[in-house]
């Protein structure tokens, strides 16, 4: 399947179990693979037979800087769900929402979530 990756978009959210997340916020990573044929695509040079990643990084940011969820994995289901509804021509996507400053103690570089979805169809 050919693919359509972003990679490392960043944003600034309000998301987190801890009340000092919903009111300070912090950073947040998005990386996506989206699954879909690029033949027609590559071969017309037409938008209208691919996915302008650029409305793809609107839903995104939406969902990144809009309403608070309690957990990463709500996050990346939330996009997911999005994108299938936003572009017919989406067939799946892998997505990881990466939390790179979570407010737990350790030594770690950031903490993450990876989903996997397919168009019900």
């Amino acid at each position: 399947m050919d693919k359509i990756l972003l990679n490392q978009m960043m944003f600034y959210g309000y998301h987190g179990l801890f009340p000092e997340e919903n009111k300070l916020g912090q950073r947040f990573l998005v990386d996506t693979e989206l699954m879909l044929d690029l033949k027609k695509s590559s071969r017309s040079d037409d938008m209208h037979d691919s996915i302008d990643y650029g409305e793809v990084y609107h839903v995104i940011k939406e969902i990144m800087e809009g309403e608070p969820k309690n957990l990463v994995e709500a996050i990346a289901e939330a996009i997911a769900d999005e994108l299938f509804q936003s572009f017919n021509l989406l067939k799946a996507c892998k997505l990881t929402v990466t939390k790179p400053d979570p407010p737990i103690p350790g030594h770690y570089q950031s903490v993450a979530v990876e989903i996997y979805r397919e168009r019900n169809e």
